[in-house]
């Protein structure tokens, strides 16, 4: 079978060799894409601050949230049930984030499921997006997962064409009630 660059890119990312250590990853960047910026680091936003600083990006992505401090709040709570923050960091700053937790169940075995995937939509188009499931691939495969799994909007095809680029395939449909 023949590999796409994309799907190259996906396959090919360098995993995180433990929950402190950052690096920069050495993917090539696509020609498409702008190359005037450095490869980021990936680490797992782990301090308050950091958290704090990646309110903006994730807001795009989650427009209720209303302060940095709930999404401190939110992240902190959901900590506990598993939740990590993995984020792309240019200068300092996250300019993609990826909130992710490793489960068990009956339908999919152990896999990581993607809460969140976001890239700063001044910063689109410059492969994070690929890179932070890149890096989620390797760290389920280090953690003996055996998917990765992740749901997006019916309505929303970009994201959807993005995710069949990167190989990941359309396996079901997600629903929901409102309970109030």
């Amino acid at each position: 079978m023949a590999w796409s660059k994309v799907e190259k890119m996906c396959l090919s990312a360098r995993p995180l060799r433990d929950d402190t250590e950052a690096y920069t990853n050495p993917l090539p960047l696509r020609n498409s894409i702008v190359t005037d910026h450095p490869n980021p680091t990936f680490r797992h936003a782990q301090s308050e601050a950091d958290v704090l600083a990646c309110f903006d990006v994730m807001r795009q992505l989650r427009p209720h949230l209303q302060s940095p401090h709930e999404l401190l709040e939110r992240v902190t709570m959901q900590g506990a049930q598993g939740y990590r923050l993995l984020a792309a960091w240019e200068d300092g700053k996250p300019v993609a984030l990826a909130g992710y937790r490793r489960i068990d169940n009956l339908v999919h075995g152990r896999f990581i499921y993607v809460d969140d995937l976001i890239t700063d939509a001044a910063q689109r188009s410059r492969s994070y997006g690929e890179r932070l499931l890149a890096e989620l691939r390797e760290l389920a495969r280090a953690e003996h997962c055996q998917r990765l799994v992740l749901d997006t909007a019916l309505s929303n095809a970009y994201a959807q064409r993005f995710y069949f680029r990167c190989g990941l395939l359309a396996s079901g449909l997600h629903f929901s009630m409102d309970l109030q």
